[in-house]
């Protein structure tokens, strides 16, 4: 039973460098908005297509514009510290408990 709990335990460490990565994605993408990178830019290309992956749904579920400020990437990073103290952290404690 060990081996599942550090198969799962491994599984949780990575989820959890994943979601911290994604949280300065978007991060990025909020100091791209406010500063006008060039729209060109293969970086700020690629940034905008994996932070938008998160922020469509939710501008389509809450309506997050109040006047020039959108709250979408606010909302998502409050998504991902959940995912990150809730469902990661209880996947690392149930690896310990099968450990």
């Amino acid at each position: 039973m060990f081996i599942f709990g550090n198969l799962l335990y491994a599984l949780a460490y990575v989820l959890n460098i994943l979601m911290s990565i994604y949280y300065w994605i978007i991060i990025i993408y909020v100091v791209f908005s406010w500063v006008n990178a060039d729209p060109y830019n293969p970086i700020v290309r690629i940034i905008n297509a994996i932070a938008n992956i998160v922020i469509r749904p939710i501008r389509k579920i809450i309506p997050t514009q109040i006047g020039v400020l959108d709250f979408a990437p606010f909302i998502a990073i409050l998504i991902l510290i959940f995912i990150q103290k809730f469902l990661i952290k209880s996947l690392f404690d149930f690896a310990r408990y099968l450990r």
